[in-house]
């Protein structure tokens, strides 16, 4: 069951709009970080049960983040959330570990069925 998220965005629009978009049938405890580098540190710290990872963010990039949370967790739920949607960038950050990619601006479709992979992964009922 996923009860911890970390959103991790430079853009406090962006980390508004995306805590909007999540269901509120379930009372979720919310994280935020503005750059990769406190977002790390957030996962340490909080260890969340997923993560939604902006791409192009200051100090240290959602790519680095991902690597970074995938040393610390191999098991880590990260959705990577960017406006960057080209398939070379899609698929190095799967590679990476990712779990899924959605695009900006995500729907609240987007959002429910994402919580709910990321639940399922988390659960050891579906693979990466």
């Amino acid at each position: 069951m996923i009860k911890k998220i970390l959103i991790v965005d430079d853009s406090i629009v962006a980390r508004m709009g995306l805590k909007k978009a999540i269901p509120k049938d379930m009372p979720y405890e919310f994280y935020e970080a503005s750059d990769g580098a406190s977002g790390v540190e957030q996962f340490k710290t909080v260890a969340p049960d997923v993560v939604f990872l902006d791409l192009t963010m200051p100090v240290m990039t959602g790519f680095q983040a991902l690597d970074e949370i995938m040393k610390i967790d191999k098991n880590a739920a990260v959705i990577v959330v960017t406006a960057d949607i080209q398939k070379k960038t899609m698929d190095r950050v799967l590679e990476a570990g990712a779990l899924l990619v959605i695009s900006k601006p995500p729907s609240q479709e987007e959002i429910r069925s994402s919580l709910e992979k990321a639940g399922k992964f988390k659960e050891g009922v579906m693979k990466r």
